[in-house]
């Protein structure tokens, strides 16, 4: 199981991958436990100067994805619900855990934090799951 989570780190942290392209770090994963941070930098921010509801949904899905693959297999996501409870300033920190891990669908709740620990958005994320098939004899 280590080493699954270590191969989930290393490919969302490599460069040229989406997530790592947009200021996104896996932090840390284990079996039902993901999380990132989100280096804010100019690419980041709306026209009013504040982080834009789109980056925050990517590291969501990031973060979250990681989650659900924590376990094995791979994933991809079927639906998100956002919910941008204050406006964003500076880094952001994602915090993912299952409502459900399962084989066909996983259900993940994030919670990102700025770098005062205040709540600025919440999420929940579906994700169709797929489980390497045995190979055939």
């Amino acid at each position: 199981m280590e080493e699954n989570n270590h191969l989930i780190l290393d490919a969302i942290n490599a460069p040229h991958q989406f997530a790592y392209e947009n200021g996104i770090e896996l932090t840390y994963v284990e079996p039902g436990l993901a999380r990132g941070v989100l280096h804010a930098g100019p690419n980041s921010i709306n026209p009013h100067g504040m982080i834009h509801g789109g980056a925050i949904a990517t590291l969501a899905d990031t973060v979250a994805g990681s989650c659900a693959c924590s376990k094995g297999g791979h994933c991809v996501t079927s639906s998100t619900t956002m919910e941008y409870l204050r406006p964003a300033y500076g880094d952001l920190y994602c915090e993912a855990t299952p409502k459900k891990l399962g084989r066909k669908l996983s259900v993940i709740q994030v919670d990102i934090r700025n770098a005062q620990n205040k709540t600025v958005a919440t999420g929940t994320l579906t994700f169709f799951m797929e489980v390497p098939q045995p190979s055939a004899r």
